[in-house]
């Protein structure tokens, strides 16, 4: 019996990557176009390299492009890129499709949900209030309420004390196997790999189901839990 679903939210109920990409792009156009030397296409790159070693969710993320560039923060060059990142932004964070129709039928079936995200807690806010989920979610986890990461199994074990579910009861719904799946995992959840959210060409998730849709979660638990009836 599925009594629960945790969500991750990047990649998983929002296209994050196609956000960022378009953010950073238009950011980076931003910055040429109040004085950043170089090539768009390079700046494009360096950007990601920092993202990558430094965190995708990374506050600070252009000072540190800059004094790289530069040797200094230009405040006109970092304006022109915050401003433009914002906008894009705004206009290009998304749902995947049947996002909210899933939500709804967890709602209708009395599943309970709550989101566990790696993201900073008031980014992972603006991202469920800006979309018109808080309405779902009364709770979320973040790595922000321990100081660590997934896979570490403290966030999996809030989620449970918040859920007052049992692990075999909770279904965790993720896009990144090392994190979201092992994490599960790790504390005896089920687990249901995003395909549709991977961004890193995986092959072998290691999730006791895929899930091609988010509407297919919806599906999935009617059948679990037909059979435990």
């Amino acid at each position: 019996m599925i009594k629960a679903v945790i969500f991750d939210i990047d990649n998983t109920l929002t296209d994050f990557m196609k956000m960022k990409r378009t953010a950073v792009d238009a950011a980076v156009e931003g910055m040429m176009d109040a004085g950043l030397p170089g090539a768009k296409e390079e700046l494009v790159k360096e950007v990601f390299d920092v993202y990558w070693k430094e965190g995708i969710e990374d506050q600070k993320i252009f000072d540190k492009i800059l004094k790289a560039k530069l040797g200094h923060i230009d405040f006109k060059i970092l304006a022109g890129g915050i401003l433009a990142y914002r906008r894009a932004k705004n206009g290009t964070m998304t749902l995947y499709p049947r996002v909210n129709h899933t939500l709804i039928e967890l709602m209708k079936m009395g599943i309970k949900r709550t989101v566990i995200s790696d993201a900073p807690k008031m980014e992972v806010w603006l991202r469920i209030v800006g979309l018109g989920l808080h309405h779902f979610f009364d709770d979320i986890i973040t790595s922000e309420d321990f100081g660590i990461k997934k896979p570490d199994p403290k966030p999996y074990r809030r989620a449970l004390e918040l859920l007052a579910t049992k692990p075999e009861e909770t279904l965790m719904v993720g896009d990144w196997p090392e994190r979201d799946i092992q994490g599960a995992k790790g504390v005896g959840m089920r687990t249901a790999w995003a395909k549709y959210g991977d961004t890193f060409g995986t092959t072998e998730s290691g999730a006791d189901y895929v899930l091609e849709d988010i509407y297919e979660v919806i599906g999935l638990i009617k059948r679990e839990n037909a059979v435990a009836a």
